[in-house]
């Protein structure tokens, strides 16, 4: 069965090239409740951890916010990181975007290829990696 769509593995502020993490001061994370539980639910899968310990105490968007959000939270609040996030992942529609290259599941591509599709609409140099 051939994917449907990508999902969001984090979203990451930088400064000039600079990965920044734990900024200070740490705020209290708050449980993500409503749509936008439902929304992260679907887009940014918490697949470590059993569904209903995923959804009730949050543990990977709990640490992705702790971890990268602070860094921009003069900016964006906690519910803002995650709706960017997830404006962004819809943006740069990543799956589309590969297909619109002819680059689908099932064959092979080159790293130069599959970069410089996704770089098309980023228009910056996309961080990927091969596992």
């Amino acid at each position: 069965i051939a994917p449907n769509n990508f999902t969001i593995h984090g979203l990451w502020p930088d400064k000039e090239g600079t990965l920044l993490q734990y900024c200070k001061p740490k705020p209290k994370f708050r449980l993500i409740k409503d749509q936008l539980l439902d929304d992260l639910d679907k887009n940014w899968i918490q697949l470590k951890y059993p569904q209903s310990h995923a959804r009730n105490k949050q543990p990977l968007w709990e640490h992705e916010y702790l971890k990268h959000g602070t860094c921009c939270q003069k900016v964006y609040d906690q519910n803002t990181y995650f709706r960017l996030a997830l404006r962004l992942k819809d943006r740069f529609d990543l799956l589309r975007t590969l297909q619109i290259h002819r680059i689908v599941p099932g064959s092979s591509y080159t790293f130069k290829e599959i970069f410089d599709a996704v770089k098309t609409v980023t228009q910056t140099h996309p961080d990927i990696k091969c596992t």
